[in-house]
């Protein structure tokens, strides 16, 4: 599965041929390298590790500077792996760049939500609340009942409730990408994706649309 690391810029609009406004994101997409092969035969499956993110000798265990220095790359400080179904044709010390996808493709974006700390199940899980009127005084964004009485006695695993909210991997599936730039290392996708300005993001080819490539 084709992939690259990136950072989150922001996002901005493009405009289309024939006028129509594009929101899309725009995302550092490497330079990326890669530290390490698998293969089949050795290590059980086929996969490709890339490293990101260039980083001070200080800021890396002895372990991973060995890592890297075996694999004759910069130290990197974002390491992930893709698996593939067969062998690519990449090996150890390859640059990896935003000209892996094109313009049209269909990729999904994985990232870390962002982190809104404790939140109510109206804000967290969109609950409606109670009625305001009535006497009702300060019960209008609670819960409410969450669970019956003497049977089964507590509340059930997994019922929605106030708790902590985002700060979690997430994936958005399906964005067509608008914009490759490979000499600033760009890639604009339609659409949103996780996390603040600035965090890392996976972009790897669309699970869905590969699927429906070989349904057919």
């Amino acid at each position: 599965m084709r992939g690259i690391l990136g950072k989150k810029i922001g996002m901005t609009q493009l405009f289309d041929k024939s006028g129509a406004v594009i929101p899309v994101t725009i995302i550092e997409a490497g330079p990326c390298y890669v530290t390490q092969v698998k293969t089949a035969e050795s290590d059980g499956y086929n996969a490709v590790q890339i490293g990101y993110e260039a980083v001070a000798e200080r800021k890396l265990t002895k372990g991973e500077r060995g890592h890297l220095s075996k694999a004759g790359v910069p130290l990197l400080r974002r390491l992930r792996e893709f698996r593939y179904a067969a062998l690519p044709a990449l090996s150890v010390g390859d640059e990896v760049k935003a000209d892996i996808f094109v313009e049209g493709e269909r990729v999904d974006v994985s990232g870390i939500s962002k982190g809104r700390g404790f939140a109510g199940a109206v804000k967290r899980h969109g609950f409606a609340g109670g009625p305001k009127t009535h006497g009702q005084s300060d019960r209008h964004r609670a819960t409410g009942s969450r669970g019956a009485g003497t049977t089964p006695g507590h509340t059930l695993p997994g019922t929605r409730a106030p708790g902590q909210h985002g700060n979690v991997k997430t994936t958005v599936q399906n964005l067509k990408v608008a914009l490759v730039d490979a000499e600033r290392n760009l890639i604009a996708v339609r659409g949103a994706i996780p996390g603040p300005r600035g965090a890392l993001v996976v972009v790897h080819e669309a699970v869905k649309a590969k699927k429906a490539k070989q349904a057919k």
